[in-house]
């Protein structure tokens, strides 16, 4: 059986020339979901400033965060935020009503605690310092070297963390010109006349949940997430520094059982032998002790924010 020939097209019918034909649905739906999926980061790359976002018990909020020279920056003033703290404030009278008294009774354990650790601190400067001396070495140097180190500054004011709902309350605020401590830095004025509120679209790695890492660390060592409790660690430390909260930052430092903990976790997720004994000394850290500390991180942090709408 002879095949049949397909009908020829009419000659006054137009014909759609092949160059010409215009793309797929499909594929400029996917082309639009990417550009969606993958936002332009050129603005925040030029200007060395990113958006974050953090969870906290209270809500979830956008912010801004950029590392530059100590030398380059005024740190946030904390004298207002102080002077509203009433266990701050009674500090401050009980030490004016006995400068002339040199015994100390200290009634809370953890207070006791900390005041040792002041203490020691303390004892361990003037060895540093006295050493430093020894060996010729000038306050000036001193302050030079620091000076180089990258350290975080946020969108703070007054001792606060600047928080936002909404992309466009965070944007608004930006343009509004209104006082924060990251306007010194040298492209705040660029960014206050481009950013959009599609800009504010934070990077996975610049998504923090404090929120859920208590409640992580009470489950019990099965049930801890490295990635979650490292990253939280990270936002802490920078928060604190910023926040100028010495307290949360001693709870972090060197040699502490929070910053035991986040070396443990940090050795679980690199695997290998490391990650054998990693998991190891998670399992000699106590689950209530570490979701103690950290509720008390997560409180201090939370009550430097000032929330935005």
């Amino acid at each position: 059986m002879a095949r049949q020939s397909s009908p020829r097209p009419d000659a006054d019918e137009p014909q759609l020339d092949e160059s010409t034909t215009p793309a797929e649905p499909e594929k400029v739906a996917d082309t639009a979901d990417t550009a969606a999926a993958d936002p332009d980061r050129s603005l925040w790359e030029e200007l060395r400033i990113d958006p974050v976002e953090i969870a906290l018990p209270a809500g979830t909020g956008y912010t801004l965060r950029a590392y530059r020279p100590a030398r380059e920056l005024t740190p946030t003033d904390v004298s207002e935020r102080d002077a509203d703290d009433p266990f701050l404030a009674r500090g401050r009278a009980v030490d004016e009503d006995e400068d002339d008294d040199e015994t100390v009774v200290i009634l809370d354990e953890e207070l006791a605690e900390e005041f040792a650790e002041a203490e020691a601190e303390d004892e361990k400067s003037a060895a540093k310092d006295a050493k430093d001396a020894k060996a010729g070495k000038s306050d000036d140097e001193d302050e030079d070297d620091d000076g180089d180190e990258e350290v975080p500054v946020f969108l703070t004011h007054r001792g606060r963390l600047l928080l936002f709902k909404t992309p466009e309350s965070l944007v608004s605020f930006v343009r509004s010109g209104a006082p924060n401590d990251m306007s010194q830095l040298d492209g705040w004025n660029d960014l206050a006349e481009r950013v959009e509120p599609a800009d504010i679209a934070p990077l996975d790695e610049d998504t923090y949940e404090l929120d859920l890492v208590v409640e992580n660390l009470r489950g019990g060592h099965d049930t801890w997430d490295a990635t979650l409790l490292i990253e939280a660690g990270e936002v802490a430390r920078d928060l604190a520094y910023a926040l100028r909260l010495p307290a949360v930052l001693d709870m972090l430092s060197a040699g502490s059982s929070l910053d035991d903990l986040d070396e443990a976790l940090r050795a679980t997720v690199d695997g290998g032998i490391g990650g054998f004994m990693g998991r190891r000394r998670l399992k000699k850290i106590g689950a209530q002790t570490a979701s103690l500390g950290w509720r008390t991180i997560v409180g201090k942090i939370s009550a430097a924010v000032d929330w935005r709408d």
